[in-house]
């Protein structure tokens, strides 16, 4: 049933199935091959270095006369240079196999899952959302070896215009990173990232949000005590004001680093800033707030679960927007702000900067110092906040107005 004449999309489409496979001729090389199951494959034949070989060219009807005819010009442009048809569309599809493996997508997430081993869950969860929300659409699927300063810069900019500056710096880091590690595995020859420098918008430094004037603190206190939601969340805004820990700390903290006895928290160092373990005293006001939690979360892990699974820690946004539902807008008091309250209150009432410093567990490069602090100072650290605690007490009673300072020897 073999076919010389030109072929016609009626002729394909009566095309029937019989006993056995046969073809449907359209001149040059060019036929349409017809299964006894009704499928139809185009087929070319070929000659090439004294060879004869054949080329798939597609299925029918995917693949129209017209397109076959197109592909079969195409396939002897490349016999006519000496180009086999068949081994040109192997190299083509081991290349763009290639090509989507090395893109900027795949490799950054081959990059996060070798670095998320080392890092807190937290900043792993921010890693990740700004690779899929501020990143991956608009450089996930290009090559890595194609992407260039304005492409990554335009991606920055479009940061920048919705007024997350810290962001874009935040996003170009990741990039740079992606990039470092790229090159390190031979996928690419150069780093474009790093040409930004100075493309981006300075970000200034902003401290976080906190109340010191002792009426705000003192309407601060009352309204934590009288917080109108969740239980958990109540007694989680006590405590972030009578602990000095990061909110982080805070919500990650566990029933079994309390110590009843020693009264104290002990934070292990891997939930630490700066990899040290911590020790947080607990005042009488403070071990009041844990006793009267525990018979609700005591059986569990976390002190302060998730409101919605006791298996998970509070969310960071909990304590935030407890605040903003008590009326304190974001310029006046955030989550981490307990601390600058503290801090500013004990620092205005004469006390020791090393000591509040030492129980802010910020970093010391003095290791010396730093291991004095930990072995000789808990003792002034536990009265420095039991005087804090009374006096938050005292100015939520309204017995305390005075803004003088108060020398502590």
């Amino acid at each position: 049933m073999a076919k010389s004449t030109p072929l016609t999309d009626t002729e394909i489409r009566k095309a029937k199935p019989t006993g056995k496979q046969y073809r449907l001729g359209d001149g040059k090389g060019l036929y349409l091959l017809v299964f006894p199951t009704g499928a139809k494959y185009w087929r070319l034949d070929y000659t090439i270095n004294g060879t004869r070989k054949t080329y798939a060219i597609g299925i029918y009807p995917e693949v129209s006369l017209a397109k076959a005819r197109k592909r079969k010009e195409k396939a002897r442009e490349l016999i006519a240079e000496g180009i086999d048809p068949v081994e040109h569309k192997r190299l083509v599809s081991v290349a763009d196999r290639a090509a989507a493996q090395n893109t900027f997508e795949s490799i950054a997430l081959d990059w996060y899952a070798r670095q998320e081993k080392s890092w807190k869950p937290g900043h792993a969860r921010t890693v990740k959302s700004r690779l899929e929300r501020n990143i991956f659409p608009w450089l996930g699927t290009a090559s890595i070896k194609e992407i260039e300063a304005p492409k990554i810069l335009s991606v920055l900019r479009r940061i920048e215009a919705r007024g997350a500056g810290e962001t874009a710096h935040r996003c170009n880091q990741i990039i740079s990173q992606v990039f470092r590690y790229a090159i390190a595995a031979g996928l690419a020859d150069r780093n474009p990232a790093a040409d930004l420098r100075g493309a981006l918008s300075p970000v200034r430094a902003q401290k976080m949000a906190a109340l010191t004037d002792p009426h705000q603190v003192a309407a601060l206190v009352r309204a934590m005590r009288g917080y109108e939601g969740d239980f958990i969340t109540r007694i989680a805004l006590q405590f972030s004001a009578l602990s000095f820990a990061r909110p982080g700390e805070i919500r990650h903290a566990e029933w079994s680093e309390i110590n009843w006895i020693k009264k104290q928290w002990t934070i292990p160092a891997d939930k630490m800033k700066m990899k040290q373990a911590h020790i947080v005293p607990l005042t009488t006001q403070a071990l009041s707030l844990l006793r009267e939690l525990y018979p609700l979360t005591g059986k569990g892990r976390y002190i302060f679960p998730s409101l919605r699974s006791r298996e998970r820690p509070m969310s960071n946004n909990t304590i935030l927007a407890a605040l903003r539902r008590m009326g304190f807008a974001k310029e006046e008091m955030t989550a981490h702000g307990f601390r600058s309250t503290a801090s500013t209150i004990l620092h205005e009432h004469g006390f020791n900067h090393e000591v509040i410093e030492r129980q802010l567990a910020h970093g010391r490069k003095d290791a010396v110092a730093a291991a004095y602090d930990r072995s000789q100072r808990l003792t002034e650290r536990r009265a420095m906040m039991q005087w804090y605690a009374d006096h938050l007490d005292e100015l939520a009673s309204g017995s305390r107005h005075d803004t003088s300072m108060t020398t502590i020897a």
